[in-house]
């Protein structure tokens, strides 16, 4: 059963919809651009500055690619995305011990007050160790690091599933600290992931953005600029265009893909997702290490991973609408999926900048080159090709070697 909106979502929610009351097309709910699915937006897309939406897209109707074959969605019953072993062997990921002690940060906006039970779900399903308040792995706390937490919200707790069980696939060993922030302000968000670094986690991801603002570079230096820590943000799922704090040049901005298994070498197959985020932003400075000629200042995005619905992957989330297992997709799953491999590949040394990791070491990634989510000039911000492109960055993990300084 859908729990009720909190005040401050319900709000957004009735301003989103007299918005969508102007516009064709509404933002709280957009088909997929693949044929074979339909998907709802987890979070109504923002209609303040500075205000943030998740980027979660729950898969509501079609069939889905799970390990290379279709599937029809069963409902709650059973999980039909890909689970652990898929995206551990797509991106060559330890499944050992790799990872053990480490914490992986997760910042969203409001409560899911089912997290623990619903993480305690989805690692017994698929058998990876417990993660739990009791056995120190697992810890919820309010943007200030404190007990107190904000209200709850049905879709951002489907975005809190989806961060959390992320990091589990990739990395089961990890902790997992999970910080709220009291609304999806900039301001708040930024708070929680200040305390997530000051309670010691080396990986942050965000899996929320919004358009950019002549902020955004003091939002940089407030709340971003953490050296020596791997911070993720989600490019988007709107294709072609640029979002905060994505554009950030503190952080990795992590664009997505179609992952498909394949009869080469490899296995598996990645291609631009056509509703990954890219493009050039209005604000932020091009970082030194970012050499792409095509922007004067940063570029989205720097890597990838998995994003596209209709290769999505199981969730188990019981506070949201349809409670049970769900298939998701957006650049909300590849953020915490890549925050979870920089912890496995280890501990970034103090004054470190994360994000520039990957530029040296692009031959330990794989290469996306084709597919695109748009129409643009010069051609490689909107479209896979060799080496750089905007939607899928450098590429998607091919072991941890890359995410190592």
């Amino acid at each position: 059963m859908r729990r009720s909106l909190s005040p401050t979502a319900l709000a957004a929610t009735l301003a989103a919809a007299a918005l969508a009351l102007a516009t064709p097309l509404a933002q709280a709910a957009t088909p997929s651009t693949d044929a074979h699915v339909t998907t709802v937006r987890s979070c109504a897309a923002p209609t303040q500055r500075d205000v943030m939406a998740c980027k979660a897209l729950k898969v509501t109707g079609g069939t889905v690619k799970s390990a290379g074959a279709e599937r029809a969605l069963t409902g709650a019953a059973a999980p039909s995305g890909y689970g652990p072993s898929s995206l551990q062997a797509a991106y060559k990921l330890p499944s050992s011990t790799a990872g053990s002690g480490r914490t992986v940060a997760i910042v969203d906006a409001y409560d899911d007050p089912n997290a623990a039970a619903d993480l305690a779900k989805y690692r017994s399903q698929y058998g990876l160790p417990a993660c739990t308040v009791a056995n120190g792995c697992f810890k919820k706390v309010g943007q200030t690091g404190t007990s107190t937490l904000p209200s709850a919200d049905a879709g951002w707790a489907e975005e809190i599933s989806l961060d959390l069980d992320m990091v589990s696939a990739a990395c089961p060993n990890c902790k997992i600290l999970l910080v709220e922030a009291k609304s999806a302000s900039m301001a708040n968000l930024g708070t929680a992931v200040n305390t997530a670094v000051s309670l010691g986690a080396k990986y942050v991801s965000n899996s929320y953005g919004g358009g950019e603002s002549s902020s955004d570079t003091s939002y940089d230096s407030q709340y971003f600029n953490h050296p020596g820590v791997a911070i993720t943000v989600s490019s988007g799922d709107g294709g072609y265009g640029t979002e905060y704090p994505a554009a950030s040049r503190y952080v990795t901005a992590v664009g997505g893909t179609s992952l498909k298994t394949a009869s080469n070498s490899r296995g598996w197959t990645d291609t631009v997702w056509s509703g990954a985020g890219s493009g050039c932003s209005a604000y932020d400075a091009k970082p030194s290490w970012q050499k792409d000629t095509g922007c004067a200042k940063r570029t989205v995005a720097d890597v990838s991973a998995v994003a596209d619905p209709a290769t999505g992957v199981a969730v188990y989330d019981t506070y949201g609408g349809d409670p049970g297992w769900e298939v998701f997709g957006g650049t909300s799953a590849s953020s915490p999926l890549i925050a979870a491999v920089y912890a496995l590949a280890g501990v970034p040394s103090s004054g470190s900048t994360p994000a520039s990791f990957p530029y040296a070491h692009t031959g330990s990634l794989n290469d996306v080159t084709s597919g695109s989510n748009g129409s643009c000039s010069p051609a490689y911000l909107c479209k896979g090709g060799s080496g750089y492109d905007g939607p899928s960055g450098l590429g998607t993990p091919n072991g941890t070697a890359a995410f190592t300084g």
